[in-house]
Parts: structure tokens; sequence; C-alpha cells
């Protein structure tokens, strides 16, 4: 019997009303194991209403009681974090360990959300003038709403959702329809930690709940992380409906690997950070700038490395990499392998006709690597999301550089050098929201913030750590004055207030 996963709304799981359903898949097998409810119209306000309702009480709770609740989470999220990443594994396809390491990876941002009563902390002046004291406060927004992708369905929307309610928010998530159970085991155990009914919400759904979403008058903040062209249209619809954005786009994370690097460490990292989950991650290594005459045995290490990684179900403790999201993904990122040759690249691996034994109709793709790829090349402009490397010749720093600052996107980039100054001068040049030296996945830890430049990111704030906190509250100052008994009246004075 296939399984339905439903809305969570108000507290409970409420049954999908529209009768459209979208298909859930097991990567490894290509057969449809769930089904998930596809929301109506109706069915978005009845969730955004219940959100509502909760904030009136919600919004003007203790931080204790907000982070007590946190901490409860956090436990129970301990406690179950192998059941979360098996359905990671059977709904997304990555192996075990990696969605054990997703789960690490939101369980980080739970932390920091357990400490928010610092990051909510005013600012007071007192004195300002004669008995005048000023302070700054910051308070909740009301309703926010988070859209989420599949390749990272624990963690992203951990990424939002705990800073929001500990700032005093209540949440509603949209998460991908490609895996939507791992939302619902939060929202579980959310419950049985004790976070008031209609604080977190979830409706499943395709556009309707997204236009929804972005158009309601009682969400007051929308936070999304996918591709450009829909973070485009996120920030573009939700701000022309007067709501705070931040959405995350797309990537094409280069490498910039220079003659006096450690080419072990950077052929190692390369395979780690471009074939790490399929390579179905926004700060994966898509593309490697090799400079200078390095470029040939930096390949062939990469190539020795690739040849051996083992590609299986992810649920076998064996397999180090698993299949794809989708049928049609899969199809999509082998067509830019299979179309490189004919637009200039030397196609060094080619995984298209992988398969598993037993497991033929998984939607598997093998590692490919791509070499002397001009910038021209579909492989190097578009954001392949999938386990294909390109590797580029330059034969300066100056070029690399230049290379990846001409790039329309901006998320994440690295260099690998033993040169300290360089590697000075790369952080300080390179127009990218997160850099990495001798690190090929830069992801910021909790208490830092993650987003990207350009074409990656639409609106000012990044997401989670400071940033995060400030994207949930709004300022407000205060300015106050307390005469002392023993004065008289000051009598009316239509000039400007002085402080002096």
């Amino acid at each position: 019997m296939t399984k339905i996963v439903n809305h969570w709304i108000g507290g409970k799981t409420v049954e999908g009303a529209s009768g459209t359903f979208g298909p859930v898949t097991d990567p490894a097998t290509g057969a449809v194991t769930t089904k998930v409810a596809f929301a109506t119209v109706d069915e978005v306000d009845a969730a955004v209403a219940a959100a509502k309702d909760a904030w009136a009480t919600w919004g003007t709770s203790s931080l204790a009681k907000r982070t007590a609740i946190l901490f409860k989470f956090r436990a129970l999220l301990d406690e179950h974090r192998d059941q979360i990443a098996e359905l990671i594994t059977a709904e997304h396809g990555k192996v075990h360990s990696d969605a054990l390491g997703e789960v690490a990876r939101g369980l980080e941002i739970v932390e920091l959300a357990c400490g928010i009563t610092v990051q909510l902390k005013g600012e007071l002046s007192t004195e300002v003038a004669s008995r005048v004291d000023v302070s700054s406060i910051r308070q909740p927004l009301g309703v926010v709403a988070g859209i989420t992708p599949f390749n990272f369905p624990a963690m992203v929307p951990m990424w939002m959702f705990p800073i929001a309610i500990a700032c005093g928010n209540t949440f509603v998530l949209k998460p991908s329809e490609k895996d939507p159970s791992v939302s619902l085991k939060l929202a579980e155990l959310l419950a049985e930690a004790g976070l008031p009914d209609g604080v977190f919400n979830v409706v499943h759904g395709d556009k309707v709940a997204v236009d929804r979403l972005l158009e309601h008058p009682d969400v007051k903040a929308v936070s999304f992380v996918g591709s450009t062209p829909i973070a485009r249209y996120i920030h573009t619809t939700a701000a022309a409906n007067g709501k705070r954005v931040q959405a995350l786009g797309g990537a094409k994370n280069h490498m910039l690997v220079l003659p006096d690097a450690d080419l072990d460490a950077a052929a190692d990292a390369a395979v780690s950070a471009a074939y790490g989950s399929a390579g179905e991650r926004c700060m994966a290594i898509s593309a490697v700038v090799a400079v200078g005459a390095i470029g040939d045995e930096l390949v062939s290490r990469i190539r020795e490395r690739a040849e051996k990684i083992k590609i299986g179900p992810g649920n076998d403790p064996a397999s180090e990499m698993g299949p794809l999201i989708t049928k049609a993904h899969r199809d999509k990122v082998a067509s830019y392998v299979t179309g490189a040759a004919e637009q200039g690249c030397e196609v060094v691996l080619d995984g298209t006709g992988y398969t598993v034994e037993g497991f033929e109709d998984g939607h598997w793709v093998g590692l490919s690597l791509l070499d002397r790829v001009p910038t021209s090349a579909d492989a190097y402009r578009d954001e392949i999301f999938g386990p294909v490397l390109c590797v580029l010749r330059v034969d300066t720093y100056e070029e690399g550089v230049a290379l990846i600052n001409a790039s329309p996107f901006g998320n994440g980039t690295a260099i690998f050098t033993r040169d300290g100054g360089a590697a000075r001068r790369f952080q300080l040049e390179i127009e990218a929201g997160m850099v990495g030296v001798n690190v090929p996945i830069p992801v910021p830890v909790g208490y830092h913030s993650f987003g990207g430049w350009k074409d990656s990111l639409f609106g000012d704030h990044h997401i989670y750590g400071n940033d995060g906190t400030h994207f949930y509250t709004r300022g407000k100052v205060v300015t106050t004055r307390w005469p002392d008994p023993s004065e008289a009246p000051a009598g009316v004075d239509l000039g400007f207030p002085r402080n002096h």
C-alpha cells in the first residue's frame, strides 16, 4: 500500500482535500513509494490562519519558554537522528552517513536558536539629553514562511524555522514535494517538545501553494532556497506583495588550484566536494580552475580517485554515492556529459551508462569528469546539480580570478595553495559570499551566516547566524524622558528637540 503524506496544520495531521497528489519515488529503485497531497489555496489559508492565531500568544511568550521548548526539540532531534536520516535516504537517495551529516548541520542551527537570547538583547543609551534615554529593541514579524529544496529536506528547513520561532514568529513550511516525509517528522518532534499548536505548520504542494504564500497578506516574510530562476521569481513576487524576502539561488562554485598547492589534498577535496551527495549540493565544487602546468597531473589524480568511488543504494553501508532524486533529473544531468565533446570538452570520465546490479531502474549516473572545458560550454555555464566536474585551464592567478568573477553566480569558492599572501589576496578579490582557503566546501558554522553574491542571492539578508536573527525580527527605537519630580513643567517649545 502506497504511503500518503498529508499536511500539518494547527498541531495535527490534516488530510489533503484537493484530490491532487504528487508521486515520491525511491531513487534507488525508481518505484513510487509515497503520494504527497498538494494543497489548495484554501488549505494554505488554513495553515496561515493557524499560524496567525498562534502568534497572538507565541509572539508575546517569554524567551525562557521558547528556548526551553527548543532545548527539548534538540534532544529529540538527537535521539531520532538515525530515523530522520533513513527518511532522507528513502526519498532523496543520499547515503546514510551523508544524511546523518545533514541532520547534524541542521541540529547546529537548533543549538544556535537555543541561545537566541544573546542575539535578541537590545541596546540602551542613557542621558542622550537631560534625563532622556534611548533604547533599541527587536520584535518578531508575525507569520513567516519557508520554501525549501529537495537536496536537504531536513537541514535547510532547520536553517529557517528554529531561529524564526525562537524570535517569536510562527512558521509555515512548504517543503519540496520530492521528499516530503522528513518535514512531518520534524513537526511531530516539535509537538512532542511542547511547541504550541499552530506555531509550526507544513503544507505540501506545487506552484499553487507557493504563489498563495507569496501573496497572502498575513505572511510577513519568505525564506527560500533553490534554483536561481525560482529565487528571482520568489523575490520579485514576494517583494511586490510587501514582504521581506531572502531567496538563495543557484551556484557554480569554483576551486582555484595554484601551482604550489598540495595536489593530493586538492584532488581529494575536488572529488569529495564535486561528487558528495551525487553533486546535488548548492555548495558543491563543480568547476576546478587549474593554474599553470599542474593541470594534467591534477586531472590524473582526480580521475584516479573518482574511479574508486563506490556507487549504490543509500542504505547500503558500502555505498559512497547514491542515485539522483528523479529519473528526469538523472536524464538532464546525463545530457550535459553526452553533449560535452561537441562543445569542446575533453571527456575524461563518462558516467552516463552506469547502472547498479539488482537496481537497474534506479536513477543512476556515474561520476563524470570533463577537462579543458571552455567557458562557452553548457556544462560550465549551467548549474548541473549532479556528479559532473569541469576542469578549466588558465596560465596565471589573475586569469583564474577574472574567470571566476565573470560567472553570474557568487555562492561559494575555494583556493588551494601554500602561499598565505595569495590566499589573503584571493579572499579579498574574489566576488563570492563564502570563501574557503584549502577548504573545498566553505559552509559557515551556525553562528556565522550563509549566503552568496550576485545571482546566488536575492534580498539583503543571508540565512542563519546574525543575519537570520535580523531577518526574522524588526528594530524599534524608543526615546524616553522621565522628568525629575522636583522639576517644574518645561512649557511649550516648538523648536527641534535639543540634545545639547
